[in-house]
């Protein structure tokens, strides 16, 4: 019954191994492909905020000190985020995506007397580039996250492999050695009755044919001298 229990353990084990070591390739292969993306949006998003630090330095060179104007005019948040969720072999991966699109965002009245040109084109590389940021943050948060996934299913695969299964191996052949000496002293036991039953029986065998000789020897010596010819068999 034990035996049973340790081989369908054993086979729980390597199923659940095999299904690990499946996940661990899965999120592997999406962890390499969310590396890849983030070194592309790192150079992208450097290229940008480059081109919107241009941008701002010529809307400031056009419109002059626009700062505090922006600082006014900002009453609620024009850019807003919502999260969702990319599913992974069993793992949620948080994703940010941007609540509508650029053509919601109000204008506003800045550079209406000079520079307004520049300052709604700084306006829009900044926006892209905050698109830019949003995206490289999903992905370095899944980068993140899938990091942890697979670390901690490659130390469970490596449990499963190098300690679980291995115990349960040395167990189940130290039962089976140990039922297989039982069944080879149990058949040693067995002959040696066998033998021991078989030599009580040739004893008695023996003395039983001992008594009937002696038995035989006395009726021969106790038979009538008148009854010379007869048998012995007849006398007794």
């Amino acid at each position: 019954m034990a035996l049973t229990v340790l081989k369908t353990r054993k086979k729980g084990a390597e199923t659940g191994r095999s299904l690990l070591k499946k996940k661990s390739d899965a999120l592997t292969i999406r962890f390499r492909s969310i590396l890849y993306k983030i070194q592309e949006r790192k150079s992208e998003v450097g290229t940008i905020m480059r081109d919107a630090s241009f941008s701002l330095a010529h809307a400031k060179y056009a419109a002059g000190e626009i700062g505090p104007t922006v600082v006014e005019n900002c009453s609620t948040a024009t850019f807003k985020l919502r999260m969702a969720t990319d599913n992974v072999a069993g793992v949620k991966l948080p994703i940010f995506k941007r609540l509508g699109d650029a053509s919601q965002v109000p204008q506003e009245l800045t550079g209406l007397s000079k520079g307004g040109q520049q300052i709604g084109k700084c306006r829009d590389q900044y926006l892209k580039a905050l698109e830019y940021l949003v995206e490289l943050a999903s992905l370095q948060t899944a980068f993140l996250t899938l990091d942890e996934v697979i670390r901690v299913t490659n130390r469970r695969v490596n449990a499963l492999e190098y300690v679980v299964i291995p115990r349960l191996e040395n167990t189940i052949s130290y039962i089976i050695t140990s039922l297989d000496e039982m069944e080879r002293e149990e058949f040693y036991r067995l002959k040696k009755i066998q033998d021991k039953k078989k030599k009580m029986i040739e004893e008695k065998a023996l003395e039983v044919a001992n008594f009937l000789e002696e038995q035989q020897r006395q009726a021969a010596m106790l038979a009538p001298q008148g009854f010379g010819n007869v048998d012995n068999d007849l006398v007794v």
